[in-house]
């Protein structure tokens, strides 16, 4: 029997690979297009993040209600860490107290407040609380902090009274820390001038000056002289922060010439609400009785809150809170 020509085995080969070849296509289309499509997708997501409102940023102007909750300081990202500051004495031995010649309180609105905030320049969502209190408040910065330059401007920009607050040696230096541009008891007076030039440059916009801690610092009538001298020459105003009772630097600042003052309350000391609401009725008090009264604080979030809560009900009590330039004699 004849046999069946055969066909080329090629020619089979050839379609299978056909066969094989197609299903590759289609694999590769629909793995390019799953790729594409994950492209596109997750810059979608990337996207709606960066345009998506910030749920809780820190009001930009002035008389916008506090948060009710802010966020405490130290849990912000990047944050420098914070001064360190001495615990300022409210039992400093004073003059009794003077009262008007009726030897009666002074009549609604003729008592006048200052609140000095202290430590100010490391963070700007410190000041943008503060401002947001909507009430006239003097904020003593540090300079050579992250942000003084910053803190400054903003704080100027809004009306508020800023000052410098001198880094100066505290009695337990060295274990107590002191800025790197703070001024010791070692120092000439070259030494001196160079450090406080340097503070003008950071904070241009400062009206006058009180003194981070300082204990040792105050009490040194050269020291203290030199540096007062040079504060006079470019007119600002001195208010003795008083970490110690034997400070020199309110009879120095009268004896050059200098508008000044002296701290009458510290309200933090011990932060707690309870105790900062009790300091300020303190300082109150003072104020109704002498018809002026300045306290010192600072920029921690119970005293930021407390203050918030505190500060604007004052007026309808009869007490008008003013800038630390406005109670320097």
């Amino acid at each position: 029997m004849a046999q069946k020509p055969r066909q080329p085995r090629t020619n089979r080969y050839k379609k299978q690979n056909g066969k094989g070849l197609t299903a590759l296509a289609v694999f590769l289309v629909l793995l390019l297009a799953l790729l594409v499509g994950g492209y596109y997708f997750f810059a979608w997501q990337q996207q709606e993040e960066v345009f998506k409102p910030q749920q809780h940023a820190a009001p930009a102007i002035p008389h916008v209600a506090p948060p009710a909750s802010p966020v405490p300081v130290d849990a912000l990202p990047n944050k420098q860490p914070g001064p360190d500051w001495e615990h300022y004495t409210d039992d400093t031995p004073r003059p009794a107290i003077k009262l008007p010649p009726a030897q009666q309180p002074l009549p609604a609105g003729k008592a006048e407040l200052a609140i000095i905030v202290d430590d100010m320049g490391s963070s700007l969502q410190e000041l943008r609380r503060l401002l947001a209190i909507g009430v006239p408040l003097t904020l003593a910065v540090i300079p050579g902090l992250r942000h003084d330059r910053e803190v400054a401007a903003l704080a100027d920009s809004q009306g508020a009274e800023v000052m410098l607050h001198l880094p100066m040696q505290s009695k337990e230096y060295p274990r107590r820390r002191l800025e790197a541009n703070g001024l010791l008891l070692s120092y000439d007076q070259a030494k001196l001038q160079q450090l406080v030039e340097g503070y003008f440059t950071q904070v241009p916009q400062a009206k006058g000056a009180n003194n981070h801690m300082g204990s040792a610092f105050t009490e040194d009538e050269p020291q203290m002289r030199a540096v007062l001298s040079l504060l006079s020459q470019r007119g600002l105003f001195f208010v003795d922060s008083v970490t110690t009772p034997a400070s020199v630097g309110s009879r120095l600042a009268a004896e050059l010439g200098m508008k000044s003052a002296r701290r009458d309350v510290f309200l933090d000391n011990e932060q707690q609400e309870a105790y900062i609401m009790g300091q300020l009725s303190t300082a109150v008090n003072r104020a109704r009785k002498t018809g002026r009264a300045i306290a010192i604080c600072h920029p921690h979030p119970v005293t930021i809150a407390t203050l918030a809560k505190a500060l604007p009900t004052l007026q309808q009590q009869g007490i008008t809170l003013v800038y630390a330039s406005r109670l320097v004699r």
